[in-house]
């Protein structure tokens, strides 16, 4: 049978979510999707809760696969499994602890196919467990636009709100790194890159589920190596794919990278800050499109000026914004 669309799930230690995800999976508007679940040797109950929803929805049993890992190889190899056994001609990565809205498929696909586009991207939600946060995405006319727009910070380069040919993976053999979860997401600007058209929709489908446990919220030394694997990855890409002729877009993704080392509540990161791709830090006021007080933060960072970065972190990002998205 051939598909419209292949959502590919991991799943790995997520029994308290995974029911919320997978019923919004089954009840799409859309019907013509196969469901692709990839087991990361998960060691809870989530496969059972996995199995036990999907028999609420006969209708979609014959759409559904669960694969197996043996043992735990992390999110971007199961992505890499999802993607290697997946027939549909668009793909739409979804993450087993977050929901979507039940038009999502149905309105991606359906944009992508009146519009003749390769990608197609959509606004989305924080959802915190007492409210959520409308996450708005920019519109860019050419894929060019729209990959600048994330190597600048302005577009978010998830993978999880935005439908992609499947094609695109296949013609430019492009896989998630293997090993190195932090920052995976990154492999989404390749898509882009190779795209002839894409699309934005301006309406939030997707529900992005904040997880305090997450590992993004807490650094360890071993997600630093894979953030700075796959940082490098982009930059190595991009250097070959257009010829040294992205230079600028490449200072401004290093800023990007290191940012998260100022706004992360710890100061035992500021070192990094400075360790990582110094040869940056001269183009931080080049970046007109990028906001002042960034711009600002980063220039005191790297004088040495912690106290202000710190100053910065109390006042703003602990202060203002706890008072703005109270969760």
């Amino acid at each position: 049978m051939e598909y419209s669309v292949s959502v590919i799930i991991p799943v790995y230690n997520v029994g308290k979510f995974i029911e919320r995800c997978v019923r919004s999976l089954m009840e799409q508007t859309m019907d013509n999707v196969e469901y692709i679940f990839v087991d990361d040797a998960s060691p809870d109950n989530s496969i059972q809760i996995l199995q036990k929803v999907i028999a609420d929805y006969p209708n979609r049993r014959d759409n559904v696969r669960i694969l197996t890992h043996a043992e735990n190889k992390g999110l971007p190899a199961a992505r890499n499994t999802g993607l290697a056994v997946a027939t549909g001609e668009y793909i739409f990565h979804c993450d087993s602890y977050d929901f979507v809205e039940k038009d999502l498929l149905s309105t991606l696909y359906e944009t992508a196919c009146n519009e003749n586009a390769d990608i197609v991207w959509s606004d989305y939600y924080i959802s915190y467990p007492n409210n959520e946060r409308y996450l708005k995405q920019p519109s860019y006319d050419t894929p060019e636009a729209a990959l600048k727009g994330m190597l600048h910070g302005r577009m978010k380069y998830n993978v999880w709100n935005k439908l992609a040919k499947r094609s695109l993976y296949i013609e430019h053999n492009i896989e998630f790194p293997a090993g190195y979860a932090m920052g995976e997401d990154m492999t989404m600007m390749f898509l882009f890159s190779y795209a002839e058209k894409v699309v934005y929709v301006g309406k939030a489908l997707y529900h992005y589920v904040s997880n305090s446990s997450s590992m993004t919220n807490v650094p360890k030394p071993k997600h630093l190596v894979e953030l700075k694997h796959n940082s490098d990855r982009v930059l190595s890409f991009l250097e070959k794919r257009y010829n040294g002729t992205w230079r600028e877009e490449g200072y401004s993704f290093m800023l990007l990278m290191k940012w998260p080392f100022l706004t992360g509540h710890d100061s035992k990161l500021y070192p990094l800050w400075k360790e990582w791709c110094p040869e940056a830090n001269s183009h931080i006021w080049k970046r007109k499109d990028v906001a002042w007080r960034i711009r600002f933060v980063e220039s005191c960072a790297a004088h040495g000026q912690f106290w202000l970065v710190k100053l910065h972190d109390w006042i703003v990002l602990r202060f203002l914004y706890s008072l703005m998205y109270k969760n």
